[in-house]
This record gives structure tokens, C-alpha cells and sequence, in this order.
């Protein structure tokens, strides 16, 4: 028998993906789980007590912090056991990410670190530069920050300012320029800073040290939220500093910049999780406190209808993360066994799901938005009150739709990045699509009446993507060349996108409970699959509607408007009793529990 072929990123639009071919967090090890109630432990006795002294721009104390973390090894879960870490695959890393990500602003120092602030260097450093500095960071005596911003390349990185010119014995760069909403800016020791030298087209990337002559640190930002973290502006005025400092090729650092961008997405990702898992348990610990006419909180239904789809989509959220870092493991692993460097695949496997990626960041960011906007409802008056955790999630949650790429780019990239593949033949978009268009002039297939649970959901989930295909294929072959201005059809698409793939990461996930659990306990994870996938059959209906009147016309709009009727058509939810039985859970174990 053929060994079955790995899936690709992006790949799962048009193939069918199996249960047991997907990761699910209750497969969590022993080891993994060790290591995620050291972080727990870590931000509960550590960090979330001194959250205002932090939240007070206390910097020493989150320097201390750090080092603490550093001191009991979390700062290095995911670098190679040679260079002071525990050498973690990236799944267990998510893990850690997401522990932490409770931890209010000061999960942004920590994921900053972590993240970009050291893998540039995991990733592209030389060996000297890995020795050099990687042990450092994993102890936590080196802090790390990632310096690319600037007043006038946001989302448009390539097009910074900053200068390096390179000394005529070629044996130092000197950096002139000036960086802004440098997160961790404020205590690094080591900065990956970004900038053309001298008149090339795209960047480079260089290591610079906190204390060269002429680097400046500006004073801390005053922002809406994360004040936990620090953020300052870097002025680099005649800096010089060594040549072997370069980290990567000349020309390169815009390469690192999106991978790295990349990683930090679905990072990012992580970090909404345990957010959102706070931010639940803490509004139903108030729901079940707190009382009204007579009665607790908890047992009106406008309150459980909140709790209940604020579990549902950190559930889904939670599902679609851990599916596509296992999927950047698997990446990583095949390449290893091809002969590819560690490093090398490394990149490559976090390169092949970008697409993934990007999908985990934007729900991600906009699950927790919608977890923390309701867990200020649910507190009422009380959280408007800086008194209150909520309020403080509320206002640390906003960064995260605009961090790593704002979600509008990265619903672009979606699309665009999915496109790119097709033209390159790493995806073969065309065959499906000219099917989907076939089957819209052939008489709908009812299919059988017979289905079992799962089959049904596996055929709602391949009419989703039916629709996906017709619609983008149709907007395709309408704009070819100038799709890229038309830019609410790829939101739309990607909008589309996100929903089916979340709907079929929470299907997959139920699908492989329903093989560990008895009937009982599988039962309310029904529930939220089938809450969830109805919402997304009419989000996906309501997507593919608008842009179909935007730019089809006569019988092929008509066409496409029954196509989408048919391909997002779901048998009737009793969504009502269903949301009340997640909440009655979540309410009884006074606590998000999932």
C-alpha cells in the first residue's frame, strides 16, 4: 500500500481531509501537558498578581519576569536543546503560546520574545550568531525585539526608510533611521532591526546590540491597551556595527520579515486562545455570582445564548489552530526526512501553510474580540470598571486585529496567496472549479436520505468549499488581471474561506471525540459542531450572495444565486436548546472546561 501523501497549505480547499489525519489538543502528552502547567502556574502566581505594577509601565518588574521565565526554561521551549532550550516541535509550542496568553499585555512581552524577537536568529542566524546569542535569550539574560515598523511602512514593510551603508573595507554597516510601536523596545538587549543598505530594492536584516553607540531608545508609548508591554520608538543615528551582524543575505530581510510574519500569525492565534478561555470562565464565575431580580445571572437565557457562542467559537478557534500547527510539524518533518537542514525546514514548513496562517490569525483576533466585547456585557456597569479583568481584556484584546498584519491584508493574502499557488501548479484550482461550474447546469443530487451524523456534516462542508470555488472561479474569470483591485471580493472569498475551514476543523475534531468518548459526553460537542456549522452555512450564503450581485449578471447570476442556495443548505438546528446545554455546561463547571 502507498504511503498517503501530506496534505499542502492551501490544499485543503479542494481535498477531503480524514479525522484521524489531524491533531486535536485532547491529544496533549503527559510531557506537553507538564509543560503547559508550568506556564499556567507561572502567570498565575507570577504574572497576573503584579499585572497593574506592569500595566504601570513597571519595566524592571517585567525584566524580573522574564528572567524568572527564562530561569525555569520557558523562554527556550522551542529552541534546540545545543542552544539552552527544551527543542519542543511547534505544536508544543502553540501549547505554551496559549498558557501564556493569559496573561494580559505581558503575554505580548513574552510572545514577542519567544517569537520574533528570537527565531530570525534560530531560523537565519549563522552558527556563530546562534551560539553567540540564542543561549542567551533562551535564559532570559538576553530579552529580544523585532524592529520593522515605521511612520511610513506599516502594511507595506518593503517601503522603510531606514538606511545601512556598508563600509568601504566591507567590515561594518552604519544604520541611520527610526522605528516605531517597537514592542519590548523598552528592555531588550538585542534588537532585529530592518533596513535597506544602500540603494537596494528590498531589505536587509542586521542584530543589533541595546548599548551601540548612537542607538536610541525613545520613552514608552502611552496606548489604549497592553500597557503590560512596552512600545517605544528606536532612532539609529550613525550606527555602526559589525559586519557579521547581517542576519541572512543582503537583500534577504524582506524574505525573513514574511516568514516571520507568518510564524507570529498563528502564534498570535494561540495566545487568543487563552485569552478567551479567561475571559469565559471569568464572566460565568460573575454570571454565577452576580444576581437580578432574584435571580443569578446564569440562569437567564440572554446570558447563556453569550456564554454559549462565546464558547462555540473559541472552541472552533481553538480547532482550526492546533490543526494547522500540526500540519507545519508535519511540513517540518517531511522536509527533515528529505535531507532538507533542520532550520531550512523549519522555514519551509511554516512557509507551506502561510495561507493556514493567516486564517488562524484573523479568527483568532476577531474571536476574542467577540469573547471580551461580551464579557464586558455580562459583567453590565461593573465592566466599565478598570477594577475588573474584563475590562482590561477588552482593551488588550483590540491590537491583535491589526498586529502581524492587519486582518484586512491578511484576508487579501488568503486569496492572493491561494491564486499564486494555482498559477504556479502547487495547487490545481482549475480542475475543481470547472467542475463546480458543470455541476450548476446538471440537476441538483439530493443525495442519499440515509447519511449517518458525520457524513452529513462531511457533505455540508464539501458544498461549502463547491461554493468557494464557484464564486471566486466566476469573479476570476470576470476580473482576471485586475482581481487584485477588487478588493471586497477578496475579503468575501476569504470571509468564505475562514468559515469553511473552521467549520471543517470543528467537524474533524468532533468527529475524532466521538472515536474517545461514550454517547453522553460526545453529545454537547455535537451540539456546538452543529450550532457552529449552521451559522457558517449562512454567513457562507451571505458572502457568496453579495458578491454574486456585485459583479454577475443575467442567467449566470441566477445560476450562481441557486448554486449558492443549494451549497449552503443545512437540515433544520434546534440552535436554541443547543446553546442552552453548552451553557448549562460551562455554567455547572463554573468554568471554560472544553
Amino acid at each position: 500500500m502507498s504511503e498517503k501523501k501530506a496534505i499542502k497549505g492551501g490544499e485543503f480547499l479542494i481535498r477531503e481531509t480524514e479525522a484521524a489525519d489531524i491533531f486535536i489538543p485532547e491529544e496533549f502528552n503527559e510531557e506537553q501537558r507538564m509543560m503547559a502547567q508550568s506556564c499556567k502556574d507561572f502567570t498565575e502566581t507570577q504574572v497576573l498578581p503584579n499585572i497593574d505594577a506592569l500595566d504601570q509601565h513597571d519595566r524592571k518588574l517585567s525584566v524580573k519576569l522574564m528572567k524568572d521565565a527564562g530561569e525555569l526554561g520557558l523562554l527556550g521551549i522551542s529552541l534546540p536543546e545545543e542552544y539552552g532550550g527544551f527543542g519542543q516541535n511547534f505544536v508544543t509550542s502553540m501549547l505554551t503560546t496559549e498558557e501564556m496568553g493569559q496573561g494580559y499585555g505581558f503575554a505580548v512581552t513574552f510572545s514577542a520574545h519567544t517569537g520574533i524577537g528570537t527565531l530570525p536568529i534560530l531560523y537565519f542566524g549563522t552558527e556563530e550568531q546562534k551560539k553567540k546569542y540564542l543561549p542567551k535569550l533562551a535564559s532570559g539574560e538576553y530579552l529580544g525585539a523585532y524592529a520593522l515598523t515605521e511612520a511610513n511602512a506599516g502594511s507595506d514593510p518593503n517601503s522603510g526608510t531606514t538606511k545601512a551603508t556598508l563600509s568601504e573595507d566591507g567590515k561594518s554597516y552604519t544604520l541611520n533611521g527610526a522605528k516605531i510601536w517597537i514592542t519590548n523596545g523598552g528592555i531588550a538587549d538585542l534588537f532585529i532591526v530592518y533596513a535597506k543598505i544602500d540603494d537596494d530594492k528590498n531589505l536587509s536584516a542586521f542584530i543589533v546590540e541595546r548599548d551601540t553607540p548612537g542607538f536610541t531608545i525613545g520613552a514608552e508609548e502611552e496606548k489604549m491597551g497592553i500597557k503590560a508591554a512596552s512600545t517605544v520608538q528606536l532612532y539609529f543615528d550613525n550606527v555602526k556595527i559589525p559586519a557579521e551582524n547581517l542576519l541572512g543575505s543582503r537583500d534577504g530581510g524582506f524574505k525573513i520579515a514574511l516568514y516571520i510574519l507568518n510564524l507570529g500569525r498563528i502564534k498570535l492565534s494561540g495566545a487568543t486562545l487563552g485569552a478567551g478561555k479567561a475571559t469565559i470562565s471569568n464572566a460565568v464565575q460573575y454570571a454565577n455570582e452576580r444576581k437580578q431580580f432574584g435571580q443569578f445571572l446564569s440562569s437567564f437565557g440572554a446570558i447563556k445564548y453569550k456564554l454559549a457562542e462565546m464558547t462555540i467559537r473559541n472552541f472552533a478557534s481553538e480547532s482550526l489552530t492546533y490543526r494547522a500547527s500540526q500540519n507545519i510539524d508535519d511540513a517540518i518533518d517531511s522536509y527533515i526526512a528529505e535531507g532538507m537542514d533542520k532550520d531550512k525546514a523549519g522555514i519551509e514548513g511554516i512557509r507551506q501553510f502561510a495561507i493556514e496562517a493567516s486564517i488562524a490569525k484573523v479568527f483568532g483576533s476577531e474571536t476574542l474580540d467577540y469573547i471580551v466585547d461580551e464579557g464586558v456585557q455580562i459583567y453590565g456597569g461593573m465592566g466599565y470598571s478598570a477594577e475588573t479583568p474584563v475590562e482590561r481584556a477588552y482593551r488588550d484584546s483590540r491590537i491583535n486585529r491589526i498586529f502581524e498584519g492587519t486582518n484586512e491584508i491578511n484576508r487579501m493574502l488568503i486569496v492572493a496567496e491561494l491564486l499564486k499557488r494555482g498559477m504556479k501548479g502547487e495547487l490545481d484550482l482549475l480542475t475543481p472549479a470547472k467542475a463546480v461550474a458543470g455541476e450548476l447546469m446538471q440537476i441538483p443530487d439530493f443525495g442519499s436520505t440515509t447519511m449517518d451524523y458525520f457524513e452529513e456534516k462531511k457533505k455540508y462542508i464539501l458544498n461549502f468549499k463547491k461554493a468557494i470555488l464557484m464564486i471566486a472561479g466566476a469573479a476570476l474569470q470576470k476580473f482576471t488581471k485586475t482581481i487584485q483591485d477588487e478588493q471586497e471580493i477578496l475579503m468575501g472569498v476569504s470571509d468564505m474561506i475562514m468559515c469553511t475551514y473552521a467549520a471543517e476543523s470543528t467537524m474533524l475534531r468532533v468527529e475524532k471525540l466521538n472515536g474517545m468518548y461514550d454517547e453522553n459526553k460526545i453529545s454537547i460537542y455535537k451540539d456546538i459542531l452543529d450550532v457552529f456549522i449552521a451559522d457558517q452555512a449562512a454567513k457562507i450564503n451571505k458572502f457568496g450572495v453579495d458578491l454574486t450581485n456585485y459583479f454577475a449578471e443575467g442567467d449566470e447570476k441566477q445560476g450562481m444565486l441557486m448554486g449558492m442556495k443549494r451549497f449552503t443548505k443545512t437540515a433544520p438546528v434546534d440552535v436554541v436548546s443547543a446553546r442552552r446545554h453548552i451553557a448549562d455546561r460551562i455554567i455547572e463547571d463554573n468554568k471554560y472546561n472544553l
